[in-house]
C-alpha cells in the first residue's frame, strides 16, 4: 500500500535530460500513483509535541515542512456526534511517555465500575441551536464516552498528557491518538470519559503504538496519526463497554465536525463545533477557540456521518495556536494502517 502521492519535485525532473524524461515519463506516472514511500507498522515513534502554549509540554519530535456519558455507551459502528470541544493540540507533559511502544505488555487495566452498562447505540444528539466555533465542556453523552484521556501512569488528576478515542474494529480493542503524543505504550492507560479524577468505564492499558514509516522514520506530519492496542479490562475490551467511532476516510474538507479534547491544566474535556477547512493537501484546519496542550488526539467527528475524520496533530504537531486546530488528512494511508493493525492485533 503506497502513501499520500505527491508531484514530483521540479528539481528533480531537471536532472533528466529530453530523451530520458520522455522514455521515463510512464514510469514517473506509475511512481507518483503508487506513491514515494512504502506503509509499514511501527512499534517506536517520536515522542512529545511543539509547546504552543503557556500551558507547557514536552519537546517535540521532528516533524517534515507543512505540505500542501456516562449515560450508558456502546460500541457502535459510526456513534452519533455530539458536541465537543478540541482544541489544537500542543506539546503533552513534561513526563508523557517516550521511547519504542511495547506490544505485548501484560495488562494493567485499572479499575472498573462495579457495575457496567449494558452497551447500547448513542442517539444521534441534536445539533440545532449549536452555536458554531465556540467551546465549552463537553455533556456525558454517549459519544463523549468514546473520547478519553491519556495517562502516564495512574489515571490520577493532573496526570493526563494528551486524548485519544474509540476506534470501531472486529477485535473492539484500538484507540486513535497522534502519533506525537507518545513513543512507547509502557505506563500508558487510556480513560474513556474521564472526568475530575473519576474513571466511569474503567481504563485500558496501552500495549502497542502503531504509526506509519512516513512518521516513525521522517516525522511526516502529514502522517501524524497513530493507532493504539489496548489490553482486556476484567475480560472486556473497551469498546464493548464504550463502543467506537468508524473512521472515515476521503471525506471533504468542508465537514461540520465536533471536536473534543482534554487540555493538560484541566479535568474535563471540552467541545467545539465547527466546519473545517483544507490548509494544505493533506492537511485539514478548524478554527475552535482555547484547545491548549493535552487535547493532541482529540477525535473530529463527523456531524453528517458520524465517522471519525481526524486527530488533532499534523501541521506544527497540532497549532501553534490555541485558538486553530489541524489534523493530518484521513485517506488511504491511515486506513492501510488500520487495516494492517486489524490484521495483526490480538
Amino acid at each position: 500500500m503506497g502513501q499520500h502521492s505527491r508531484p514530483t519535485s521540479r528539481r528533480r525532473r531537471s536532472l533528466l535530460g529530453p530523451t530520458l524524461f520522455t522514455a521515463l515519463s510512464a514510469v514517473v506516472v506509475a511512481a507518483v500513483v503508487t506513491g514515494t514511500h512504502g506503509l509499514s507498522l511501527s512499534d517506536a515513534t517520536a515522542a512529545g509535541k511543539a509547546a504552543r502554549s503557556s500551558r507547557a509540554a514536552v519537546a517535540p519530535a521532528a516533524t517534515a515542512p507543512a505540505s500542501e456519558a456516562p449515560a450508558a455507551p456502546a460500541p457502535v459502528d459510526a456513534p452519533a456526534p455530539t458536541d465537543s470541544p478540541s482544541a489544537a493540540p500542543t506539546d503533552g507533559p513534561t513526563d508523557g511517555p517516550t521511547g519504542s511502544a511495547g506490544a505485548g505488555a501484560s495488562a494493567d487495566p485499572g479499575s472498573a465500575p462495579a457495575a457496567t452498562p449494558t452497551p447500547s447505540a448513542p442517539a444521534t444528539p441534536d445539533t440545532r441551536g449549536v452555536v458554531l466555533g465556540t467551546t465549552a465542556t463537553a455533556a456525558a453523552t454517549p459519544e463523549a464516552a468514546t473520547v478519553g484521556a491519556l495517562f502516564s501512569g495512574a489515571a490520577a488528576a493532573g496526570n493526563h498528557f494528551c486524548t485519544a478515542s474509540v476506534l470501531h474494529s472486529p477485535g473492539g480493542n484500538l484507540l486513535l491518538t497522534a502519533a506525537h503524543c507518545l513513543g512507547s505504550a509502557g505506563g500508558v492507560t487510556f480513560v474513556p470519559g474521564y472526568r475530575d479524577g473519576s474513571a466511569p468505564y474503567g481504563s485500558w492499558q496501552v500495549t502497542a503504538v502503531h504509526t506509519t514509516t512516513g512518521w516513525s522514520q521522517k516525522g511526516d506530519q502529514d502522517e501524524d496519526f497513530a493507532i493504539l492496542e489496548t489490553a482486556p479490562n476484567n475480560g472486556r475490551n473497551v469498546e464493548d463497554v464504550v463502543g467506537g467511532n468508524r473512521l472515515g476516510a476521503d471525506e471533504p474538507f468542508g465537514a461540520t465536525v465536533r471536536l473534543y479534547g482534554y487540555p493538560g491544566d484541566a479535568e474535563e474535556p471540552i467541545l467545539c463545533t465547527n466546519t473545517t477547512g483544507r490548509q494544505s493537501t493533506y492537511q485539514r484546519v478548524i478554527d475552535c477557540p482555547a484547545y491548549p496542550s493535552g487535547t493532541s488526539g482529540g477525535p473530529w467527528i463527523n456531524v453528517a456521518t458520524g465517522d471519525v475524520v481526524g486527530a488533532i496533530g499534523g501541521y506544527q504537531q497540532g497549532g501553534d495556536s490555541d485558538d486553530a486546530s489541524y489534523s493530518a488528512y484521513f485517506d488511504h494511508t491511515i486506513a492501510g494502517l488500520v487495516s494492517q493493525v486489524e490484521g495483526t492485533s490480538s
